[in-house]
This record gives structure tokens, sequence and C-alpha cells, in this order.
């Protein structure tokens, strides 16, 4: 019996790094972008690690990726930023702003992005450990203005995306890491399934009928195209609708660009704010308050007497730490 060949992941960076820089992206983005896809194996987010390193170079083969120079400052009032990154790889751009942030946030107690024109920002949680390794609060959200994948509550037509939302806050065990959507399921998910021939378990999408379907395919496959539910499901999807919505508004609105502009490339706009809880009631009275509700949750009855109850991060912090003590697959 063979096993499949394991690399630590500091192997695992530089392969991924020397892929994109063959590709035509300048080694220190290269690197950085290779960094966080690796972070986002070890959190087991594999959909969206190293997995996205062939589009990402098809996408840089094609012109469809910036790879020179530095984001447009649209507008910056020290705590607000709006950058246009022009298509530049999403994880540089995103983590070039916290660093900023980091820079800024002892002074204003919160600095907040919104960025237009990026490419595609892979894993929100990877991003937003960022800040709570640093005692920073951190929400991120984004959304792509060229694509339509999610129909609006009461409709047939996809015109949103899954819009994505995450929040990072420390912990004295473990950082919480809320990592969610706008839709039950995701594009990059449907599309995995569709290519295996499998079908979802549960109806999370909607065929162009207005039909909930387990069927990966109408997604992209039928004329015309289905859909992804909206979190909550065909009955109480409005909850998903209202949290597209307010995707849009932080990404695109405060952005000033979005879907009346029709862009028709694989993008991200972008939210970012960070806050220091020293800047609030103190970073001491947000661990006793955050943690004495973590621990509540983590001693509830589990439903199943094997079972466990976790907060969002805990498991992504497992892994990160058992990966750092042995190669990845």
């Amino acid at each position: 019996m063979t096993t499949a060949p394991r690399h630590t992941p500091a192997d695992l960076t530089r392969f991924a790094s020397q892929l994109l820089t063959a590709a035509g992206l300048p080694a220190d983005k290269a690197g950085t972008v290779a960094r966080l896809l690796v972070l986002t194996d070890m959190m087991q987010r594999h959909t969206h690690g190293v997995a996205l390193c062939p589009l990402y170079i098809d996408q840089l083969k094609n012109g469809l990726m910036g790879t020179d120079g530095e984001p447009e400052v649209v507008r910056d009032t020290g705590s607000t930023v709006v950058w246009d990154g022009h298509y530049l790889p999403g994880l540089w751009l995103v983590d070039k702003a916290l660093s900023l942030a980091f820079e800024r946030v002892a002074q204003h107690g919160v600095v907040t992005f919104a960025m237009r024109r990026s490419h595609h920002i892979a894993c929100l949680a990877a991003l937003v450990k960022q800040a709570t390794d640093r005692g920073l609060v951190a929400i991120l959200a984004t959304s792509d203005p060229g694509g339509k994948f999610v129909a609006p509550f009461g409709g047939r037509d996809p015109v949103l995306t899954p819009n994505p939302f995450a929040i990072g806050y420390p912990g004295s065990k473990a950082p919480v890491l809320v990592d969610i959507c706008a839709s039950i399921t995701t594009v990059s998910m449907a599309r995995t399934k569709a290519a295996a021939g499998v079908q979802f378990e549960h109806p999370w999408l909607m065929d162009n009928a207005g039909q909930p379907t387990t069927d990966p395919r109408v997604l992209e496959q039928t004329t015309p195209r289905g859909s992804l539910l909206l979190l909550g499901g065909a009955e109480y999807g409005h909850k998903g609708f209202g949290l597209a919505l307010m995707v849009e508004a932080l990404t695109q609105g405060l952005a000033g660009h979005g879907r009346i502009d029709a862009p028709n490339r694989w993008g991200a706009n972008v939210f970012l704010q960070v806050m220091d809880p020293e800047a609030f009631a103190g970073r001491d009275n947000f661990l006793t308050q955050m943690d004495f509700i973590g621990d509540a949750c983590r001693a509830s009855t589990p439903v199943q007497p094997d079972g466990l109850v976790r907060l969002p991060g805990d498991q992504a912090s497992g892994n990160i730490r058992a990966h750092s003590s042995r190669a990845l697959p």
C-alpha cells in the first residue's frame, strides 16, 4: 500500500510561490499569495488553498490578474481609505491593507477600507486571523460585481454573488474565526460537485423554474441558468437576502464601484474594518466578556452523546497547530 507524498508548509509555500512567479507574478506578491493559500490549507479549507493556483495562473497568463504596481489611493482620511486595486492579487492587496491598518489602528481605534477592483481574495478566515494574532478585531466582506449566481429572494434570475463575510476576534484559548456567506453553499462547491457528477445532499440550489434542487449543474449548465439558494432556503431566504444586500452596500456602495459599472471579469470589491479593543472598553474587558460566552458555548451539552460543541475557529486553530509540526498531503 502506497501513501500520498507529504510536504512541509514551507515546501508547499515555496512551490506555490514558484508556480505563480513563473506565471508572471512578482516574487513579493507571489510569496504573500502562496503563504496565505498554504495557511488556508493548514486550516483545512482546501477549496480556497493551493488548489486555486491553476485558476490564478490562468488569470495571469490571460492578463486578467494584475502583476505590477500598487493600489491606487482614491481617498485617505487616515481612518478611512478607498483603494482601486486594478485587479492586482486580492490576497496581496488585503494583506497590504491589513498591514496599513495595523500601523494606524492604535491612533484611530478603528480603520476601515473599501476597495474596488481587487482580484479574488480567497479564504476570508485566513485573512482576519492576521488581525486576531495581534489582539485585534477584523470584519471582512467581499462581492464580485461581475458575477451573478444568486437570485434575490422571491426571484428566479441570478443577480448577486454569495457575498462572503467574516469576523475574527481574539480569545484566550483560540481566536474566533467566523467565515460564512449569504448563500447556503458556494460557487466553487457547486462546480466541484458538478464536475464529479455528484448531487448535493440537500436542495441548496434553485433551478430556472424557481424550484429547489440538489443538482449542481443548474448553476451553469442550463439555459436559463439556475442559482444558489440564499441562506434560509426557499422558506426563509429573506434572511440571506438581507445579508447579501448588506455586503453589496459595504463593498460596492462604499467603494463607489459595482454592478452598475458592468465589469466583465473575475474580481472582487472588498470591505475591511480593523478595530482595537483598547480603544473601546479595553482588551482585558473584551477578553473577559468573549471568553465567558465562548466557554459557555463549549460547555453546552452536545446534541449527540459523543459530540463536541466548538466555536468557529477552534478546529482551524487545532489544524494549524497539527500541520505546523507535520507535513501536508
